[in-house]
Formats: structure tokens, C-alpha cells, sequence
């Protein structure tokens, strides 16, 4: 019988078992995925692995092992109903990147089973791949496994690979949890399909890699993956049927439980609802725990799924109320020891998974309603293949997933005609895309609301805040009723105080909010229509069509931007002023304290001109006009003076913006009611976009007030670093020019006198050949200046060298080759050489007869090429 072990003792024993075997310790990676769009969730140990595998990233050491959080949800419709499957679970590992191998592997996995966790020699079977008798020996000379007792299998068992790339074989270690958990067959042995066998370790040994077309070679670096199931390990060690009754999980359970008043074992159709509610609630908390929130796509959807089982579980045991939430600490609690960060993350949990219940509720009610009546429809007529349109029904108006759908009607052993859904969904999809087109960016017309939905009154020339109607929603490319909490989507109100983005202003951002329920704001755009569509997030709650909400704006957001655009007013007017009467907006940009200004002109501005244009526009503020705003006739605004666009085509009646006669314009946009509240302005950069079109980008108000701050410390820590005060620090720095200037001088002197000296030592040791004087030499920490500088010298000072200089950095060869007058003469050219040379080097290279240059490829082969240099030069002067 093996001792019994707590989970969390079993994961901190091998940890630390692998330590002393000089491992590295690693935290459990995160379960998102990080630069693998492969997958959408970690599903295996070794699966943020694979950079360290494939030689994309350097390992931090040669050996690590890990306790790897996973979720696996490919048959996430069988948890709860067998014992064996679970959404969430832990994968003990240890892994080699080109250290260890079969022995050490295989050794040590057979230590800590036996000699630390205490298993029983005898009820431990080996497996190993049929060809592998490498494997074999280890296990049967080494370990002492009698040949009966090791079991060989083909590759659909025992070998792993994925495509083409690494692979190899593996070895598996199976446990006899004794008669009691097995099938009753006198064949019942190692393989055999019931849970009297349990696999609790297998060892992956990396050694081939396959070219894809059934090829294997021999791998130079051998890894070792190692994979072992925390739970099943605790299964053994626990003696208990299932990873549902090992102690940490049948904790969580014993809570839920006490929630609901079912009995674990009272019967099958309890067991599998606690089992649901325990599995998925487990799997969540550590999802959300990560980063992962619930949303209807990705990792999100598989979030969302997983809650809203569990809530539906907690429904069939009677539970009609938000519980999951609570039973997160207990979830907590069972794993903080290990996963420390829990309890740290513990307060958003909780809320995520309470706001995801609370917006299910307000679904599953009516849509289980609908649902039974649908359902009573169905069989009443015989039938056992649910309506698609019904379905998509329940979906698309009442938000009940199709999922939920399918497995409510397979507990009524009915199934639903999916074919048909998936046509509806798309018929829709279609729908929304037509109205789109005929009605803007955003059509509205076909959807079910027995009216068309009108233009959306704009208050927000008044009111930074109002209560309007819901009168759309979308979703996607999907015209829907409702919005639930974690989707993204768009909503249509009646009035707003939101200004949409036009005219090169910003759109606002902000909220809506309905009792509890929050929507977020961060868009707006304005269709063809005159529908105002709020973009954003529902970050809490649900809301559909029809529900009142108070829509509120982020009232500093738009300050910010009708500090920019009341400043955008003045600009045109300091532009006009500066530089003539010619100059005419061709677009703008207007952001929170921050504007961008495209005008007419034909040549960049001077610092002058910038100068006054930037002093213009800060007296304008400092005089403090007052901001009139009146709509007028066209006309009526035409005689004050107003300024327009020339693209612009405007009504018979306008929206005049007068800065106290200073500035009028023809606007649309939010403005300041007083020029002083610009605050400080800052021209930052000009500059050409088009053709006689010039941009001024500029800040202004808070923006304006953070840089300078920021100016002003980095002022502080230059002064700080000099020892001198802001008022000195020109005259410092000018000192500190001046000195290192000299030390340069300095210094390149010192290098001429030393590149000298190395030109007589190698003029010293020239070789004679014929009449002429070769000189080869390897030359460090040179670049091609010095070289230039070497190679000079050496033609000045001889007229009868032939030279050829080499460096190496970075692993890159730089030959330069010269030749004195007298050798030029004799038919010894510098790009005959620099070509010899590089050219044996796998380079390339050339030049004038007196001087050349070029590189090389092939290191090693620098000594060899500068030995051809003498020969080629005698066989010149031949």
C-alpha cells in the first residue's frame, strides 16, 4: 500500500527532488499562451517549453523542472460523467535541453517513485517503445525489471513526434492499484482499458528529428521531456477512485456541497453536477486568476462556457442564486500554499465570477423558460432532432448558448439540428451586413423592432451627462438585443451627451450605467442616419433594447479636448496673421490637450516665425476672450467675418464660434467658454505633409504642464550630474565641450604616434623580394580608419612596400592593401592583392593600384591568405 501523500505535498517533493539534482526551479508559466498563437491555452508541461526546445530562446540552465498549470477542454462534455476527465490539472516535469539523457532520466523518475514517495517496486510497470532496447537494458540490467515485466509498445503509444522536427521515443510507468480498480478479465495487464493500470510518469526522450517524409537522423543535442500528472499521483498515493477524491479537490467539492445540500455518492446525476460545479470552478479561478476574462470569443468564450455549466449544474441541485463566487476561496485556500498570487488576485476573482453569474441569471431564466416551452413543442409532436430556427432563437434574442442548448437536449436524449443554426446565424450575419450598406457604416433597417431606429439627439452642447433609451445593439457583425457583461459591441440611444468624432475632433469617451450595470464607452462615431453609435465594453451587467441608462461623459477628456480645439481656433487665426491671408486649414486633429493643424503655405517656417505664431496664440489665451456660441443664416455669419472650410458644404443655417471678435469661425466642435482656460500652448513640431501643405503639431493645458515638469527634472538631474546650478549649466557644458574636445585631440595623437611606431616595427621586418619590400600583418582592435591611416604611413614612408593589413570584429575580416610608386611600376597593384586575399577568404574586395580594400567571410583562413601575398608578388616580377 503506498503512503498517503497530500497534492501539495506530492508537488513540492518533486520540486524538490529535482533541485538536487541541480535543476532549476521554475514557476508554473502563465496559462495564456506567450508568443504561440497555436494555442489558446497552456495544455501540456512542455508546451511553453518549445522556444527552449527549438533553440528560438537560450534556456536559463540546461535543467529545469516545473509544476505546469493546464486546461485541456477538448471533451469538455464528458467531465463530470467519468472519473478520468478534468478541465484543469497540474503536469509534473523535468526537462533537458542537450544534458541528461535515457539514464539519468530513467534512473531518477524510478528513485523518486520508490526511494521518496515510497511506491511499491513490485506493482510498478515499465513501458517502453518497441525498437528501443537502449531503454530496455536501462530498465532490465540497470534497475532490475524482469524482462516479463517490461511492456513493449508500437508508435502509436510509445512514440512521440508532431509533423516533422524532433522526436523520439518514449517510456511510461505504470502503477497496479490492485484488483479492486480493475476490470475482472484474467487478460487484464498493462494497457488494458480499465483503472486498474494507471500511467503516472512518461518519460519523452528527444533524439531523432524527422524530415517529414518518415526520415530520421540522429539529433546532436538529446532532450529529455518528462510528464507526470500531479493528481494521478495523488490518485495512487491517496488510494482514492478518481482526481475528483484527491484531498485539495474533494475539499472544494466538500464546499459545494454545503451549498447546495447534495451528498457526494447519493447518486450518479448528483455526482456529475458536483463534479461539474468543482472541475469548471477550479479551472476558472486560475483562468481568470492569469488575465483571462469572459468574452464570446478565444480563451474568453472557453471561460464563459465554463461558468455558465457550472451555474447550470448548481441549478439542476436546486441552487437559484449566485454561488460559484463563494466557492473561490475555498478554490484558494486548497492552492494558495503553491500559488501564492491567488490570494492576491482574490478580490477580482470573486468579482469577475459573481458578475458572470449575476448576467447569466438574467439569461438562463427567460431562456429556460422559452427553452421548456420549445421543448414541449418538440416532443408533443414526436420529434427527436430540436429546430435549428428554435435554437438559433434561444441564442440570438435570449442569449442562451447553443452549447447549452445541445447538452440540456441530450440529457432529454434529443439532439439539435445544427446545420440548420448555422444557417440562421449566417442568414443574419447577412442581414446586418446589407443594412450596413444601405444605412452608413452601421445599418440599422431589417431588424425586428416594428419601427425604423430614428437619428440620436445630441445634448452635449449642454449636458455632460443625460438618461436616454437603448434603441440598438450590435454585437459583432450581429444586430442583437442585448449586451452582456464582457462584450465588446455597439449602442444606439436615443439622445447623447456624447460627441462623436467629426470635424477632426475626438470622440468623447465615458459611460453608461443602469443600476449596477456598466458599459464603457470608448468610441463614437456618427453614421449616415444621424445614429450616434457608442462603442465599448460591458464590463458589468447586461443591457438591452429599451432599458433606460445614464449616459456620462468623461468630463476631463473633454476638457482636455476643448482646450485643444479652442487653441486650434487661435492658431489659424496667429497663422492667418503671420503669414498671410493665403493660409487656409486643409485638416486637423483635435485629442485631449494635444492638436495637429494642416494649412496652406508654400514654404517651411522659420524659427521666427514659429516664434511669433507660438507668442500669438499664448497672449489670445492669457487676454482671456470670452467664447461666444450662436447659430445664425449663413449669410448673417458670412458678414462677421467668419472663417470656413473650403471643402466644407454647409446649410442655411450655422454654428458660429466668436472668441471675443479676436477669432470666428464656422464650428461644430466643443469649445471653452473663455480663452484663458487654454492654459499653456506649445508649438512642438512643423513640417511638410503634401505639396503646399505644411503641419503644425502643438499641446496645450495639462499636457503642456506635464512636459514641462518633465523638462524641469531632467534640467534638475543634468545639473545634478554636472554639480552645477540651472543658471550655470550652459557655460558647465560648454567646459565640458571644450575639455573633451582636447581629450580627443589628445587621444588621436596618442593613437597616430602608436600606429606609427607598429608601421616601422612591420617596415622593420619587411621581407625582400626582389627588389621590392612585402609586408603581411594582422592588425588588433583596428577598424578600417586605422587601417587607412597604417597603409598610408607605410606607402609614405616606403616607395617600394607592398602591403596587405588584416583585422577581425564581430567576426568580420577587413583586408587593406597598398603599394608604393615603385611597386606600382612593377606591376604590383593594391586591388590585385585585396582581391587574392579576400577572395580566399570567401570575400570580395578592390581598389585603386595604390590602395584597396574589402572583407572576408571565413576566419579561419586569414593566416592562410595572407601566406599567398609573397608568392603572388615574386610571381609578378617575373
Amino acid at each position: 500500500m503506498a503512503k498517503y501523500y497530500g497534492l501539495n505535498e506530492l508537488r513540492e517533493m518533486f520540486l524538490s527532488f529535482f533541485e538536487s539534482k541541480d535543476h532549476l526551479r521554475l514557476p508554473s508559466f502563465s496559462l495564456i499562451p506567450q508568443n504561440d498563437a497555436s494555442l489558446l491555452l497552456i495544455n501540456s508541461g512542455m508546451a511553453p517549453m518549445k522556444p527552449y526546445f527549438k533553440g528560438e530562446v537560450e534556456p536559463p540552465r540546461r535543467r529545469v523542472c516545473t509544476c505546469q498549470k493546464c486546461i485541456r477542454t477538448g471533451d469538455i462534455e464528458n467531465i463530470g460523467k467519468t472519473a478520468r476527465h478534468g478541465t484543469y490539472f497540474e503536469m509534473l516535469g523535468n526537462f533537458s535541453f542537450g544534458d541528461y539523457f535515457k539514464r539519468e532520466a530513467i534512473h531518477w523518475s524510478w528513485e523518486f517513485l520508490t526511494e521518496v514517495v515510497g511506491l511499491e517496486k513490485d506493482r510498478l510497470y515499465p513501458s517502453i517503445y518497441e525498437n528501443d532496447e537502449e531503454a530496455f537494458e536501462i530498465w532490465n540490467k540497470e534497475i532490475g525489471i524482469p524482462a516479463e515485466n517490461i511492456f513493449r509498445f508500437g508508435k502509436k503509444d510509445n512514440f512521440w513526434e508532431h509533423g516533422s522536427g524532433p522526436c523520439g521515443p518514449c517510456s511510461e510507468i505504470y502503477y497496479d492499484r490492485g484488483l479492486k480498480y480493475g476490470c475482472g478479465s484474467p487478460d487484464c495487464k498493462v494497457g488494458c482499458e480499465c483503472d486498474r493500470f494507471i500511467e503516472v510518469w512518461n518519460n519523452v526522450f528527444s533524439q531523432f528529428d524527422n524530415d517529414g517524409n518518415g526520415n530520421y537522423t540522429e539529433l546532436v543535442q538529446k532532450n529529455i521531456d518528462t510528464g507526470m500528472g500531479l493528481e494521478r499521483l495523488a490518485v495512487v498515493c491517496q488510494d482514492v477512485n478518481s482526481l475528483f477524491d484527491v484531498d485539495t479537490v474533494m475539499n472544494i467539492t466538500r464546499h459545494v456541497t454545503k451549498i447546495t445540500g447534495a451528498q457526494y455518492g447519493q447518486s450518479n446525476k448528483t455526482d456529475v453536477s458536483l463534479r461539474v460545479i468543482t472541475d469548471h470552478i477550479r479551472a476558472s479561478t486560475f483562468m481568470i486568476a492569469d488575465g483571462v476574462q469572459p468574452t464570446n470569443e478565444g480563451r474568453g468564450y472557453v471561460l464563459r462556457r465554463l461558468l455558465r455549466r457550472a451555474a447550470r449544474h448548481g441549478k439542476l441541485l436546486g441552487v437559484n442564486r449566485p454561488f460559484l463566487f463563494e466557492v473561490v476561496e475555498t478554490v484558494i485556500r486548497e492552492n494558495e500554499s503553491h500559488y501564492t498570487y491567488l490570494r492576491e488576485r482574490a478580490e477580482h476573482i470573486i468579482r469577475v465570477v459573481r458578475n458572470e453569474e449575476e448576467n447569466f441569471a438574467r439569461t438562463i431564466d427567460t431562456g429556460m423558460r422559452i427553452f421548456g416551452e420549445k421543448l414541449a413543442a418538440h416532443k408533443a409532436n414526436g420529434q427527436k432532432v430540436f429546430s435549428g430556427e428554435d435554437a438559433f432563437l434561444l441564442a440570438d434574442t435570449y442569449g442562451f448558448p447553443i452549447d447549452l442548448t445541445a447538452e440540456m437536449l441530450e440529457d432529454e436524449g434529443m439532439t439539435v439540428d445544427m446545420e440548420r443554426f448555422t444557417a440562421c446565424r449566417e442568414e443574419q450575419r447577412v442581414r446586418a451586413r446589407e443594412a450596413r450598406k444601405a444605412l452608413g457604416d452601421l445599418g440599422w433597417a431589417g431588424i425586428d423592432f416594428g419601427s425604423d431606429v430614428t437619428a440620436t439627439e445630441f445634448v452635449g452642447y449642454e449636458e455632460y451627462n443625460c438618461e436616454a433609451k437603448i434603441v440598438a445593439v450590435c454585437v459583432g457583425e450581429e444586430v442583437t438585443g442585448s449586451l452582456a457583461g464582457g462584450e465588446k459591441g455597439v449602442i444606439v440611444l436615443n439622445k447623447t451627451p456624447f460627441y462623436a468624432e467629426m470635424g477632426g475632433q475626438a470622440a468623447d469617451h465615458g459611460v453608461l450605467l443602469m443600476g449596477d450595470c456598466r458599459f464603457e464607452v470608448t468610441d463614437v462615431q456618427k453614421d449616415k442616419g444621424g445614429r450616434y453609435l457608442h462603442t465599448g465594453t460591458m464590463t458589468r451587467g447586461m443591457m438591452k433594447v429599451d432599458d433606460l441608462v445614464c449616459a456620462a461623459i468623461d468630463v476631463e477628456r473633454r476638457k482636455a479636448i476643448m482646450r485643444a480645439h479652442s487653441a486650434t481656433h487661435l492658431l489659424q487665426k496667429a497663422l492667418k496673421s503671420v503669414l498671410g491671408d493665403h493660409v487656409h486649414q486643409a485638416g486637423s486633429l483635435v485629442e485631449p490637450d494635444r492638436l495637429r493643424f494642416d494649412f496652406t503655405h508654400y514654404s517651411a517656417l522659420t524659427a521666427e516665425e514659429l516664434t511669433r505664431i507660438d507668442l500669438m496664440v499664448q497672449d489670445a489665451s492669457l487676454e482671456g476672450y470670452g467664447v461666444n456660441i450662436k447659430e445664425m443664416p449663413i449669410e448673417e455669419a458670412k458678414a462677421m467675418g467668419a472663417m470656413a472650410l473650403f471643402s466644407e458644404k454647409y446649410g442655411d443655417t450655422v454654428r458660429v464660434v466668436n472668441m471675443g471678435g479676436y477669432s470666428i469661425e464656422l464650428c461644430g466642435g466643443t469649445h471653452l467658454d473663455n480663452t484663458a482656460k487654454i492654459g499653456p500652448f506649445r508649438i512642438e513640431s512643423e513640417g511638410s505633409v503634401a505639396s503646399g501643405v505644411r503641419r503644425i503639431e502643438a499641446i496645450t493645458g495639462k499636457e503642456c504642464l506635464r512636459q514641462m515638469e518633465q523638462n524641469r527634472q531632467t534640467l534638475y538631474a543634468a545639473c545634478a550630474a554636472l554639480k552645477t546650478k540651472p543658471q550655470e549649466l550652459q557655460a558647465k557644458l560648454s567646459e565640458q565641450f571644450e575639455e573633451i574636445k582636447n581629450l580627443k585631440k589628445t587621444l588621436e595623437a596618442v593613437k597616430a604616434k602608436e600606429a606609427a611606431g607598429e608601421v616601422d616595427r612591420f617596415l622593420f621586418g619587411a621581407r625582400k623580394v626582389g627588389e621590392l619590400h612585402v609586408i603581411t600583418a594582422a592588425v588588433s582592435n583596428a577598424d578600417a580608419g586605422k587601417l587607412r591611416q597604417m597603409g598610408d604611413l607605410l606607402r609614405d614612408k616606403d616607395s617600394a612596400v607592398a602591403a596587405v593589413l588584416s583585422s577581425v570584429s564581430d567576426g568580420k575580416i577587413t583586408f587593406l592593401a597598398v603599394c608604393g610608386k615603385d611597386s606600382v611600376a612593377k606591376g604590383v597593384r593594391a586591388g590585385d592583392l585585396v582581391k587574392l586575399v579576400c577572395t580566399a577568404c570567401g570575400g570580395s574586395g578592390g581598389g585603386k593600384p595604390d590602395s584597396a580594400m574589402g572583407g572576408g567571410k571565413d576566419v579561419s583562413k586569414v593566416d592562410d591568405a595572407l601566406a599567398l601575398v609573397d608568392d603572388f608578388v615574386a610571381s609578378k616580377l617575373q
